[in-house]
């Protein structure tokens, strides 16, 4: 698996695509200059001041899919002439009023209705936390019974707006991805996640489980998923992700008295999420799965585990997925060898999109190896294509 051939990798970007890309990542390397951004676009949301100009032709350009459902059709018609499935991610944050909830569950709705009956996109996904008050989410998972009356009538709407979504999927026979959140609130997330998977996965995976693989307790919790689903019969759908929280949750670890959820090492993490691709790949049969990551040698230890056990390619029940805008060097080799392979492809408007964004834009910078392995195969395909025109 050659995951440095740019001609594959890059085979959908135009140039003006590709000089876009190199010029954001560029700017990316430079910590300093994303911290400032993150200042002056919180400010400007707090104030209201317009900046869709400057940042739709840059960051969302790279990062974002479109401002609806429609626009994201586009992409995914492109995108599957490439082999590449799409997911349909609404990522529109703000707030946790009811408003915003109401909002994200409606979209959310629209998104399955979307999906149903189109092959490129075969999954849909929310968070859990777009669903509920955030502030009620951790109250509720740090003292349930301190909960009043009317706090627990709102938690147990928060399942069944969950539950509706899952049953949504169900009936429209499109997967659905639970994500997962903070270590805090995952607990009270993974029971209805739980729930959800035994009513609507008996004959096959319909809803999916995030499983946050830096977790120390995440691959333990994977056996103990497989021996309930055996018990009650059902089949998981697991979707594994190494996790966006680490330093975070290390902080609300040291604030709050407990231990440090996370892994010490990214050596340890790797191999946890390494381990957890082998325990699910050695009962497939039991099992479905969403592989959720860019590095490279867990996408190969995949490829190869399916071609030992002699798994088609193609199998429906095992997809590689990375982010839009990322890997594409990944994603576009593992569909032109013929594995099932996902672009994770957020939209919402530029304004309610910025959170997503300025985390894209952290996150690659903390990525150092990433954001120069970016940068480098933009720069081998520039110069293929100038010698190619020569």
């Amino acid at each position: 698996m050659n995951f440095n051939n740019t001609k594959i990798a890059f085979s959908m970007k135009s140039n003006g695509d590709l000089r876009n890309a190199l010029l954001l990542y560029t700017i990316i390397q430079r910590p300093f200059v994303v911290k400032l951004a993150k200042v002056m676009a919180n400010t400007a949301m707090a104030i209201r001041f317009p900046i869709a100009w400057a940042v739709k032709p840059t960051l969302y350009r790279q990062f974002v899919g479109g401002e609806s459902l429609q626009e994201c059709s586009k992409l995914a018609n492109l995108l599957k002439e490439y082999n590449v499935k799409s997911v349909l991610d609404y990522s529109a944050e703000g707030g946790s009023s009811q408003e915003h909830i109401n909002n994200a569950f409606k979209e959310t709705m629209r998104s399955i209705e979307f999906a149903k009956g189109d092959l490129s996109i075969p999954y849909t996904v929310f968070k859990p936390t777009a669903m509920v008050n955030d502030a009620l989410l951790n109250k509720a998972a740090k003292a349930f019974d301190s909960l009043s009356q009317q706090e627990r009538e709102e938690i147990e709407k928060f399942r069944e707006r969950v539950l509706a979504l899952c049953q949504k999927a169900y009936e429209s026979n499109v997967r659905i991805l639970i994500d997962a959140e903070h270590y805090a609130t995952q607990d009270l997330i993974d029971k209805v996640a739980e729930e959800a998977m035994e009513r609507y996965n008996s004959k096959r995976a319909i809803v999916f489980q995030t499983l946050q693989m830096y977790r120390v307790d995440r691959l333990d919790y994977l056996k103990k998923i497989h021996k309930e689903a055996q018990e009650k019969n059902y089949i998981p759908g697991i979707k594994f992700v190494r996790g966006a929280y680490m330093e975070e949750e290390r902080e609300l670890a040291v604030k709050n008295g407990y231990l440090d959820p996370i892994h010490p090492t990214k050596e340890a993490t790797d191999n946890c999420y390494d381990s957890g691709l082998k325990y699910v790949m050695e009962h497939i049969d039991s099992f479905e799965l969403f592989s959720g990551t860019h590095n490279y040698n867990s996408n190969i230890l995949l490829a190869k585990l399916i071609e030992e056990k002699g798994i088609k390619k193609d199998d429906q029940r095992i997809f590689f997925s990375q982010l839009y805008g990322m890997s594409d060097n990944i994603t576009f080799t593992l569909a032109e060898a013929g594995f099932n392979v996902c672009k994770y492809v957020p939209y919402a408007p530029v304004k309610e999109v910025l959170p997503y964004l300025i985390r894209r834009a952290e996150e690659n910078t903390s990525m150092a190896g990433q954001t120069s392995r970016e940068l480098q195969l933009i720069k081998s395909e520039i110069v293929r294509r100038r010698k190619t025109r020569s």
